[in-house]
């Protein structure tokens, strides 16, 4: 009778499969310890194989019953001299600088000319010296030897290498190994997602006491988030990955404080933001953001509020495609609109737009439309075919250098007098609200750029008082914010350029500060201000604390995984229009509550709104004015306008 078969325990596969990587994992953990003594290992073991070569040669030659006794009493000495001339030659050609797992054909004709300039000079010397009991063969023959067994050992190691890269990770991505703060859930599920993406994570670190010495997806805690900043710790980590997206922002950019001493390059999950909105998942970690920073709790909004406004309403947003309006664009999308109309002068911005929207939000209707709002009777069109309800002007031409010297009308034209046409054009077609997207730099301003935007104010201010027989009945509503990190034409992504083409990174003065936010704070601000905002309102965001410049390029440096000595900062000077420091309210102005924590209304005083409203309708496209002409009419309606 047959025996039946024992039943296969699926334990033993997954204890064995276990013990195999445990295995690959210490030996990756061996090689990558020994790394950082890469050049003298490396002269080590050439200098063996050249020993190695040097007796096979010795044997090839004279056969296994001479190649001891038949060597001359010299030979010992002979052979020192040939090693120490192979080591010249291979440090002369930085042969030991090569990195052995990435060894192939130009590492390869490196060591054969060393193999021959040594074995050639070593050869020269021992027949000058007239050593004649040194057979000629082995001479000649213990390059070549030499060669196949230095060529050998690195085509061993690679082969290892790659083997055990194959069995840590699952396919033949680099082996990325790292230090993971955070030991909570975030953290379980990034283990899951990464393990076969080339990565390899040595260990976790949390504050938590009870989580000390325990083990979350078979990797231990090894202490608390301090400890990063002990090398034993780290180990032979290549990258510091911070998971914690549900941690307030201060405790956040505590873990980053401790990680950028380390030297390494610093990542993290993405926030609780981003989750929220489905753009990316746990386990796509990405370079550190400055908006990671910045260390301030996002805004509680008004969420039921908000979605009263928007919901079921048809919406439009001028200058759709820039940085703030496809942000506004992506944040209105999630309220339910019935229509969304996009308005965009550049034509790839705004198929760029479109493209996220129409994969994110499938179901939204899209109207795409190539417009400029310096053309009232094209804009007065479309706002009449559609009819928004609710209308977003975010429109602006906002970089001050460039608007300062040569650009001063295109920067009135498009910011004050295009504001002045999009919210007549809204008024006209009956729109419930017009919001006014402003800046900080309309606060006393220095440039023409935020005195434009502050003219912007004083008409949209100007409009919402207008009387009339028919007074309209839009809301105008206008939201001050700081700049917005990463935008188009911020410091940001120029530092980021610069970090990666190794520096200098120029800051224009040691003292400037501005006052930050980012581009998701800023897009729910502004719809905030449609829900809550009565018309005629400015309202401003309570941002905090003021960022200093340099302060943020050291910190972009460090995360980069780069000692700040190693990228210089040099300073440019102030750009013309430029402040050291700017404003969020001018000094005589005040500010009320409003239902939403840190979101305040300004108390301005725009008088004579009828003078106002003559001296935009004044303007015209038509009639350019030069720089001198812009300031001029600029301080005529703007009198705190004050040119640098």
């Amino acid at each position: 009778m047959t025996r039946p078969a024992d039943p296969v325990d699926p334990n033993d596969d997954r204890d064995e499969q276990e013990s195999d990587l445990s295995f690959w994992l210490k030996l990756d953990r061996a090689l990558a310890t020994l790394r950082p003594r890469r050049v003298p290992l490396s002269m080590l073991i050439d200098a063996l194989v050249v020993v190695l070569a040097w007796n096979v040669t010795y044997l090839f030659r004279l056969g296994f019953e001479r190649w001891i006794s038949a060597r001359p009493g010299y030979d010992g000495w002979v052979l020192a001299g040939i090693v120490g001339a192979y080591l010249a030659a291979f440090a002369a050609l930085r042969v030991p600088q090569g990195m052995w797992r990435f060894a192939g054909f130009g590492d390869i004709q490196r060591l054969a000319l060393a193999c021959a300039i040594a074995g050639l000079g070593s050869a020269v010397v021992v027949l000058m010296l007239q050593l004649t009991a040194v057979p000629r063969a082995v001479l000649a023959l213990h390059p070549v030897v030499t060669l196949m067994g230095l060529a050998l050992a690195r085509l061993a190691y690679r082969m290892l290498y790659e083997h055990a890269r194959s069995r840590l990770t699952g396919s033949d991505a680099e082996v990325k190994r790292a230090i993971v703060m955070g030991a909570g859930e975030a953290a379980k599920r990034l283990i899951a997602g990464i393990q076969h993406q080339g990565w390899l994570v040595l260990g976790l670190l949390d504050d938590d006491p009870s989580k000390q010495g325990a083990r979350i997806a078979g990797v231990p805690v090894l202490g608390p988030l301090e400890a990063v900043q002990d090398k034993a710790v780290r180990g032979a980590a290549t990258h510091i990955i911070v998971a914690m997206p549900a941690a307030r922002g201060a405790q956040r950019r505590r873990a980053f404080e401790l990680a950028a001493p380390a030297g390494l390059p610093v990542l993290t999950v993405p926030s609780a933001a981003e989750l929220h909105t489905g753009r990316a998942g746990i386990e796509r970690v990405r370079d550190i953001e400055p908006e990671d920073l910045l260390g301030r709790e996002p805004v509680q909004l008004d969420e039921a509020g908000i979605a009263e406004v928007l919901s079921g309403k048809t919406v439009l947003v001028t200058g759709a495609g820039g940085s703030i309006g496809s942000e506004l664009c992506r944040q209105l999308a999630m309220y339910g609109p019935a229509k969304l109309v996009l308005v965009e002068q550049g034509e790839f911005n705004l198929y760029t737009i479109e493209q996220a929207l129409s994969a994110q939000f499938p179901q939204l209707p899209l109207v795409r439309l190539v417009a400029d709002v310096k053309d009232f009777d094209a804009l007065r069109a479309v706002f009449l075919q559609w009819r928004p309800q609710v209308i977003f002007h975010a429109a602006a031409y906002k970089h001050v250098p460039l608007m300062e010297e040569h650009n001063a009308f295109a920067a009135l034209a498009n910011n004050t007098l295009g504001t002045y046409h999009a919210a007549r054009a809204a008024a006209e077609c009956g729109a419930e609200r017009f919001v006014l997207i402003s800046t900080d730099k309309a606060v006393n301003p220095t440039n023409v750029m935020g005195a434009s935007k502050r003219a912007a104010e004083r008409v949209v201010s100007a409009l919402a008082k207008q009387a009339g027989p028919h007074p309209h009945t839009t809301r105008f509503i206008a939201v001050r914010f700081g700049n917005v990190l990463g935008s188009s034409g911020s410091v940001i992504p120029k530092f980021k350029e610069q970090i990666a083409m190794g520096g200098p990174v120029t800051v224009t003065h040691p003292d400037i500060i501005r006052y930050f936010m980012t581009i998701p704070e800023a897009a729910r601000l502004v719809l905030q201000a449609a829900a809550i905002g009565e018309s005629g309102q400015v309202l401003v965001l309570d941002m905090g604390e003021p960022v200093k410049i340099v302060d943020l390029a050291r910190d972009m440096i460090r995360l980069s995984g780069h000692a700040v000595d190693e990228i210089p900062i040099v300073y440019s000077g102030l750009r013309p229009g430029e402040k050291l420091y700017e404003e969020l309210l001018a000094d005589a102005d005040t500010t009320l509550p409003t239902p939403v924590p840190r979101l305040r209304v300004a108390q301005l005083h725009d008088d004579d709104a009828s003078a106002v409203l003559a001296w935009v309708q004044g303007l015209s496209v038509r009639e350019r004015l030069d720089d001198a002409a812009v300031r001029a009419t600029l301080r005529a309606v703007v009198p705190e306008y004050r040119p640098a």
